[in-house]
């Protein structure tokens, strides 16, 4: 409702400056005129300054309000033929050099009211009154000047045919408009869809990695619980006996051993809490570092029944552009990945997964290897689309590996993979260096 009324305000005081013009050209035509001819004809003057001031009041009130569009232009058609006749009575008549321009007012009339058809029809009745009158004045038969005013009419006709066309084309525009506006909505609307399908295909993703992570945690907390229960029971009976006091130097190394096994079961739960946990979007920055030992944490539970992981990170390396969450889940599924790859290898072998990290140019460079078989030649072109994964059914969702990727690639990073000369799969992470990725943007 808004938009509508100020597109009116808009098309009045584009018709009240209209009027106001031709009020000014009028009196512009008049003066030129007496000065070229050097003489002042009452009639035809006084007819074209009470025509401009007609125009002058018709401006006056359609920025007011008091006219509608459509009546302002019946008013200026009527106006029009009213002023070119009385000019043309008082030049001659039929015989004047003006009479020709009757014919013109309901085409430009047209031009001026395109959105309606009404006052085109009204000036066009109008002329062709004017155009019998002047006729008649003149004592000119009708059979005589019948055939100009059919002329009349048919030239009227195109300025009729005109304003329609017009009018189709503003509403093949609108039309076209409105689609197109449909087209943007939809557009965004499939946006927000597949950014939220996005986002639940990364959820879907993480929740896969922490139900991996799950079953290995139970084994791995029952550990740590095992020792602490057996510990505490042994205080307790040692602070019970009557006879004799507990060595003191054991029970240190009791409570010390308990206190570590209560801490290791903290950390666990730390570690799936905050991985499991739901955080913003990957465009923070990292450390690489503390992502890699975190990783290595979280893969624990499930690596340590297979082998070892070997971490080789260098000293002072400097934050990269990827979140933190991202970063970890990057590396945690490269970790069981290669633990899969190891479990499935024939013959059965004990795993070696090396974990290094070291500074290159403009970032840091990160690569995960492991003693599996290796992977398959015809998988490594697509071993980062979706839902591809050479994982038996039911072990594998092929989403993993395609979201590890689209996070670095979107943080400028790069993730690729190779099969190692010596045997095994080696995937390398390149991540850009916060510094050089603020100094290129």
């Amino acid at each position: 409702m808004l938009a509508d009324n100020t597109a009116l305000q808009a098309q009045l005081r584009v018709k009240r400056r209209l009027y106001f013009v031709s009020a000014g050209a009028i009196l512009a035509i008049c003066l030129a005129h007496i000065l070229l001819s050097g003489t002042v004809q009452p009639g035809p003057t006084l007819v074209q300054l009470i025509w401009s001031l007609c125009y002058v009041l018709l401006g006056v009130a359609i920025g007011e309000g008091w006219l509608a569009p459509w009546a302002s232009g019946i008013a200026a058609g009527l106006v029009s033929i009213s002023g070119v006749t009385g000019i043309i009575h008082f030049t001659g008549g039929p015989a004047s050099p003006y009479f020709v321009t009757l014919v013109s007012a309901p085409l430009i009339l047209a031009l001026f009211t395109p959105d309606s058809r009404l006052p085109t029809l009204v000036c066009l009745g109008a002329m062709l009154g004017a155009v019998t009158v002047l006729n008649v004045l003149a004592g000119i038969p009708a059979r005589t000047f019948l055939p100009q005013i059919l002329t009349f009419v048919c030239i009227g006709s195109f300025g009729l045919y005109g304003g329609r066309t017009y009018r189709r084309l503003r509403e093949a525009e609108k039309v076209a408009q409105e689609q197109r506006l449909h087209a943007l909505e939809q557009l965004a609307e499939s946006e927000r869809l597949r950014l939220r399908a996005e986002r639940e295909r990364a959820e879907v993703e993480r929740l896969v990695l922490v139900g991996q992570l799950a079953s290995g945690v139970a084994h791995e907390v029952n550990n740590p619980l095992a020792f602490v229960k057996s510990n505490l029971h042994y205080l307790e009976r040692e602070l019970l006996e009557v006879d004799g006091s507990p060595d003191k130097a054991e029970l240190r190394e009791l409570l010390d051993e308990t206190r570590q096994g209560v801490l290791r079961i903290q950390q666990i739960v730390t570690d799936l809490r905050r991985f499991a946990r739901e955080g913003p979007a990957s465009t923070e920055q990292g450390s690489a570092a503390e992502a890699i030992e975190e990783a290595r944490r979280l893969a624990s539970v499930r690596l340590r029944s297979l082998g070892e992981v070997v971490v080789d990170i260098t000293p002072r390396l400097p934050e990269v552009l990827l979140g933190q969450r991202h970063l970890v889940q990057v590396l945690v599924n490269l970790l069981l990945n290669a633990a899969d790859a190891v479990e499935e290898a024939v013959p059965p072998r004990r795993a070696r997964i090396e974990v290094r990290a070291r500074r290159v140019d403009g970032g840091v460079r990160v690569e995960v290897e492991d003693n599996g078989t290796g992977i398959p030649p015809e998988a490594l072109p697509r071993l980062f689309e979706p839902f591809f994964t050479t994982k038996p059914p039911g072990k594998g969702t092929g989403l993993g590996l395609a979201l590890c990727h689209e996070y670095v690639c979107r943080a400028g990073g790069s993730l690729t993979a190779e099969n190692r000369p010596e045997g095994g799969a080696r995937f390398v992470l390149t991540l850009k260096e916060v510094l050089e990725a603020a100094a290129a943007a």
